[in-house]
């Protein structure tokens, strides 16, 4: 399934790190959602918000030339 700008699919966490979180979203594609998208607050440490294997809902942000996904948490709700 190609997935578009605007577009908001349910993922699921397959990575956490310190400047945000992999979701696979359906389909096989990953993206990244940065540590500023997470929640409408400062958010300090990311593990406070999100576990691996957590289901999220996020929108399609954006999508670079070399297919890199950007994704949101907080413009999904």
């Amino acid at each position: 399934m190609p997935v578009t700008v605007g577009q908001i699919i349910e993922g699921t966490v397959t990575g956490i790190t310190h400047f945000g979180a992999f979701v696979e979203l359906p389909g096989g594609n990953t993206g990244l959602v940065h540590i500023s998208e997470v929640a409408d607050t400062y958010v300090k440490d990311i593990k406070n918000y999100l576990k691996f294997k957590d289901k999220v809902k996020v929108k399609v942000i954006n999508i670079d030339q070399d297919g890199k996904i950007s994704l949101s948490i907080k413009q999904a709700e």
